[in-house]
């Protein structure tokens, strides 16, 4: 991993064999980011990502081993009890042109990623969600 920071934009680079989450997490934690915004692409060979279900409160998992284009990945930095909490989505392609989309849950580097992130001057936190009961982190308003 490499950055540079240019006023609330931190333009990162991941590299090969790192693990995204992971990586994002650390970025956090070191520049003490508690909101923000993520966006991204790059290149992976090892990917994680899950669909939820409401009614069953639980996530499907879908894990791909192959080379895959990430066309983008997209979400937010917000707390959980005091520590970074990443809600990522992320889609990429195979080499059929196929495309996958869903939660990211862990995606490994194969050649680069490029990620922006918008750092926002605040404080969003998450709590289970028990006004709907869906089982899900919400944002929680100082």
């Amino acid at each position: 991993m490499d950055y540079r920071i240019f006023g609330n934009q931190i333009v990162l680079r991941i590299d090969r064999g790192e693990e995204v989450m992971e990586t994002l997490i650390k970025l956090c934690e070191k520049e003490k980011i508690r909101l923000g915004s993520i966006v991204g692409l790059g290149a992976a060979d090892y990917l994680v990502m899950g669909l939820y279900d409401v009614e069953k409160q639980q996530f499907s998992e879908i894990k791909l081993e192959v080379p895959l284009e990430i066309t983008s990945i997209i979400g937010n930095i917000t707390e959980m009890d005091g520590k970074p909490y990443l809600h990522l989505h992320i889609n990429a392609s195979d080499a059929n042109g196929h495309t996958y989309g869903g939660h990211l849950k862990a995606v490994r580097i194969s050649g680069t990623s490029e990620i922006f992130v918008t750092v926002v001057d605040g404080h969003v936190g998450r709590e289970k969600d028990t006004l709907t009961n869906t089982g899900l982190n919400l944002f929680k308003f100082d």
